[in-house]
């Protein structure tokens, strides 16, 4: 499927756009772990919005594919290539 299909350019700068925010995040839990001061609150605070920030993408991905793909596959005559596609993808959430 992935070699016919692609994600809308909108989806694709939101996802991006919040991956960003999410490595910006990432970046803060590793330079506060390299701080012997740093207080583990603060972290699992920072950890909590990477987390945040990666699910929010995977939304956006989501929402993207079911809007461009999921909506005409039936058009297209690929539902069940779709269908199973997406059951396997979301194995990992």
């Amino acid at each position: 499927m992935s070699d016919r299909l692609c994600m809308p350019d909108d989806a694709r700068k939101r996802a991006s756009r919040r991956l960003k925010i999410a490595r910006g995040h990432l970046d803060a839990i590793v330079g506060m772990l390299d701080d012997p001061d740093a207080y583990c609150v603060d972290v699992l605070r920072q950890i909590k919005a990477v987390q945040g920030a990666l699910s929010g993408a995977g939304e956006v991905v989501l929402r993207g594919h079911l809007e461009a793909h999921v909506a005409t596959a039936h058009q297209r005559g690929d539902s069940i290539e779709i269908v199973e596609e997406l059951m396997e993808a979301l194995k990992y959430t």
